[in-house]
């Protein structure tokens, strides 16, 4: 508006009024400031991640390193000095846990070597002598029969002999040899060889192996896991009675009689017998299945309906 002051001149008033409320302005302020603050904590974030990625570097390093240490192999190498003092401490611990590591496994696989070999040799010795013992012509029947009982010993001895060696050497990863191994032919060979072996028992044998079920493992034992699982079957089958195996593309399934089941936490443990405690079995048949199973990533399950059944599962990628 215009208006005229006392100086007898004329002036212009205007009124400006701030269209910006108080709560508006506050509401903005809230904004940028809490913008500010998540780019300054992202700041933070990436600039403490850099460098704590540099700092932890050398445990990175060590890691890797661990994960690709194995017993009987050369391990590839580590740079024992780094910046950090503690992680330089770190690396060097490490290798001369390898060293003990290493040296203790290549004494603990001599010693199983060499009392492998030197069990045999008496062994075949004894086999020998109570061959010739047995074939002596001034013999009675109560003889023989003792004969008979050490020769049955001895079998067993020897059976226990070489299946301690095998078990060790799948524990300490001897088997490095590993090809894509059909299943089906071996089931048929083994199946077929064993039924005759075991003829006496008259068992009833099915076979059902309509899909083909490959594995990549080592070929041999491959052979040995199936033999086990299979003789295991044979074995502890009542006179008379059905063994069943089933051959899917990603599992194995032998099934065969038996009321009483096994004990679950004990059965695949070494010298488990289960309730029969058959004379001729060495009890580790079961855990050299269980530990070649392990080696190769398989599921080896068992479950009681009526029948005893071993489940070899395949685990497909």
């Amino acid at each position: 508006s215009c208006f005229m002051a006392t100086d007898l001149k004329y002036y212009e008033l205007e009124l400006r009024l701030s269209t910006l409320e108080r709560d508006d302005l506050i509401a903005a302020i809230f904004k940028y400031l809490v913008a500010l603050y998540i780019a300054l904590l992202c700041c933070i974030i990436f600039s403490t991640r850099l460098i704590l990625k540099s700092v932890f570097r050398p445990l990175d390093r060590l890691l890797e390193w661990l994960e690709n240490v194995s017993p009987g192999h050369p391990a590839p190498y580590l740079n024992p000095d780094c910046r950090i003092r503690e992680f330089r401490t770190l690396n060097r611990a490490a290798l001369e846990m390898h060293e003990r590591a290493e040296k203790a496994y290549r004494e603990q696989k001599e010693f199983i070597e060499n009392a492998s070999h030197e069990l045999q040799t008496p062994l075949a010795v004894i086999n020998g002598k109570l061959e010739l013992l047995a074939e002596h012509e001034n013999l009675d029947e109560e003889v023989l029969k003792n004969i008979d009982d050490m020769f049955r010993s001895l079998h067993r001895a020897i059976q226990l002999n070489k299946s301690l060696l095998l078990l060790s050497r799948i524990q300490n990863r001897q088997f490095e040899e590993v090809t894509e191994v059909d299943m089906n032919p071996h089931v048929r060979k083994i199946l077929e060889l064993l039924s005759d072996l075991y003829e006496e028992k008259e068992l009833d044998y099915h076979l059902s192996d309509t899909e083909d079920c490959r594995i990549r493992m080592n070929e041999s034992l491959a052979h040995t896991l199936l033999t086990n699982l299979i003789k295991n079957a044979i074995i502890h089958s009542p006179e008379h009675g059905r063994v069943d195996i089933l051959i899917h593309s990603t599992r194995i399934e032998i099934v065969n009689d038996g009321n009483q089941a096994l004990d679950e936490r004990q059965m695949f443990k070494r010298f488990y017998k289960g309730h029969s405690g058959q004379k001729e079995s060495t009890g580790l048949g079961l855990s050299i299945a269980q530990s070649i199973a392990d080696l190769y990533h398989l599921s080896l399950t068992y479950y009681h309906d009526g029948r005893h059944h071993f489940v070899l599962k395949v685990a497909k990628p």
